[in-house]
């Protein structure tokens, strides 16, 4: 009787093991040639590393029968060609799906098994996300073949989420802008220049973070979005305006290594965004900072985060293609559902 996986392994593929830091793989018999003769073969110590080392050596699964042999597939060659923190919620939304559906096979799953899982888990939230991954991953079995056709797509409907509806006042940036700087003038003035052109353009947060100086160009700011979801990923040239052209000046004197190429950059100079992650802690540090002075020192009460203000943005072009345009958004439904958050104005019948 085989032996019950690790808790720490559970989710992994076959034969992976997490010990002392690392990933590792454990070669069949017969096969240590193709693992540099090693019966144990490291991997990496990110999830993301032992992925590229793993499908640098393994054959895809060309005839995968069970769920855990499509995600095998799903996770060496479509996970790595998504952004960098989708890859990251990808991996370990694939951990949760293998120990739930991994023995099934790909035509065995019903949408009972689905509504359980979801119900079963703690997180709502974070299961329906699991749920779209395998429901991706199951897409991509019907086109290599695998099955006929998919076995829950369009006989599924969870409850949606209700989107946040905080619409930032005029007054509210007034009072933002107006803080005055202290020991460390640069993260307020930077901060507040990121307000500023976060209103003016609606761009996301990664997409700011990762400007350059090479990207502001005498016909205006270019921008290639990183492709998300609800993105388009084409690349825009925003207009100077005498407003933006102002915000981005206040941005390059916040900036505390004036030879940086980033237009918002740490001490070193350095850009906020770990590619490798997708994450940006130092700026994440600094805006919390940031809004704790504002909500103690200024007339602002409720809390507001940096999606609200690209929500603002939307919500006060003066046309839902213009905020469709601003925040690169393939589809003007999610514009109008989750950013246009004002009022709708209705004149009264005569």
């Amino acid at each position: 009787m085989p032996r019950e996986r690790k808790p720490e392994n559970k989710g992994l593929p076959l034969r992976w093991r997490h010990t002392h830091g690392a990933y590792y793989y454990q070669v069949p018999p017969g096969q240590e040639s193709a693992w540099d003769g090693k019966k144990l073969f490291r991997l990496g110590a990110t999830l993301a590393d032992a992925y590229t080392a793993w499908a640098e050596r393994l054959r895809y699964v060309q005839d995968a029968k069970t769920v855990a042999q499509l995600l095998d597939r799903y996770a060496l060659e479509v996970i790595p060609k998504k952004a960098v923190t989708t890859q990251a919620q990808n991996q370990s939304a694939i951990k949760k799906i293998r120990i739930a559906f991994g023995a099934m096979g790909l035509a065995d799953i019903k949408p009972m098994h689905v509504y359980r899982y979801v119900d079963k888990a703690t997180g709502k939230t974070g299961a329906k996300r699991e749920v779209e991954v395998l429901s991706h991953a199951l897409t991509k079995a019907v086109e290599w073949g695998f099955i006929d056709r998919h076995p829950f797509k369009g006989e599924t409907r969870f409850e949606g989420e209700k989107s946040r509806t905080r619409y930032v006042e005029d007054w509210e940036v007034v009072e933002c802008l107006s803080l005055a700087p202290r020991r460390k003038a640069g993260s307020v003035l930077a901060a507040q220049a990121y307000i500023r052109i976060k209103l003016l353009t609606g761009l996301r947060r990664g997409d700011m973070l990762r400007l350059t100086m090479s990207d502001l160009k005498d016909d205006g700011m270019h921008v290639e979005p990183h492709k998300t979801r609800d993105s388009t990923g084409k690349r825009m040239i925003i207009e100077w305006s005498d407003e933006l052209r102002t915000a981005v000046s206040l941005a390059k004197s916040a900036r505390p290594m004036k030879l940086s190429p980033f237009l918002f950059c740490n001490r070193d100079g350095e850009g906020y965004i770990d590619e490798k992650t997708g994450r940006a802690g130092g700026w994440e540090s600094l805006w919390r900072n940031f809004i704790a002075r504002v909500m103690d020192e200024t007339k602002v009460e409720e809390h507001f985060t940096e999606h609200d203000l690209r929500a603002k943005c939307a919500s006060d072009a003066e046309t839902l293609e213009h905020a469709r345009q601003l925040l690169a958004h393939a589809d003007g439904k999610i514009t109008e559902r989750v950013y246009r958050r004002r009022p709708e104005v209705v004149k009264p019948l005569r």
